[in-house]
């Protein structure tokens, strides 16, 4: 089994996982704060770090049928929300390609 590699994100405000406090995302990568995840509030981003994705899904979410992938920290495997790969609404399409990260699962640093 090799290393792990870990990145690390510069800036004043990161999010963390909050079970081994790897780096998950810059505070300037927050597209909406107004998404509801399975534990609560969660924040829409254009991009997330040390992460991997499980497989594709299908779910109906409260904005319609997504596939999307869970995305797990790389470090712990803590599942931290999901990825959205295809919209099937035209309103909601969007979202494909951008990152659901559950604030319950998270650590704010530099706030």
């Amino acid at each position: 089994m090799g290393r792990l590699f870990i990145e690390s994100l510069n800036g004043p405000k990161i999010f963390k996982c909050k079970c081994c406090k790897v780096d998950s995302a810059s505070h300037d990568d927050i597209i909406s704060k107004d998404f509801q995840g399975r534990y609560g509030r969660a924040y829409l981003f254009k991009n997330v770090v040390n992460i991997s994705l499980g497989p594709n899904e299908d779910r109906h979410l409260m904005s319609g049928l997504h596939t999307v992938n869970d995305i797990y920290c790389s470090s712990c495997q803590q599942i931290l929300g999901w990825r959205y790969e295809k919209a099937y609404e035209e309103s909601e399409k969007y979202k494909e390609g951008l990152f659901i990260l559950e604030k319950e699962r998270m650590l704010k640093e530099g706030w």
